[in-house]
């Protein structure tokens, strides 16, 4: 299992409007194939920033499967124009144990 973090850079003014299409978004990413779980939150320093955390499969699972699939295209289509640059998108291994 590894972790998708990405930091989504959101227009200003349009962050309601971007909250309401994650509500609808985020159901979708959670059916994909591979997908674990996903969640988002709100900066609170920069509140035009959005930090979303997607559990995966792996990697291939995220950049492979997902990105080249049909839900991926329905997930765009409902919040890619928000954005006012390309998201940061890093991978995390699982955490470390105690």
């Amino acid at each position: 299992m590894i972790i998708e973090h990405a930091l989504l850079p959101v227009a200003p003014g349009e962050e309601e409007a971007f909250e309401e299409a994650m509500r609808q978004a985020l159901p979708i990413i959670e059916s994909a194939k591979g997908c674990h779980g996903a969640s988002i939150q709100r900066q609170i320093e920069n509140p035009t920033t959005f930090l979303l955390l997607v559990r995966w499969e792996s990697v291939e699972a995220h950049m492979g499967v997902f990105r080249n699939s049909e839900v991926f295209q329905q997930w765009r289509s409902l919040t890619h124009h928000f954005y006012v640059t390309p998201p940061t998108v890093t991978h995390f291994e699982e955490p470390i144990r105690r």
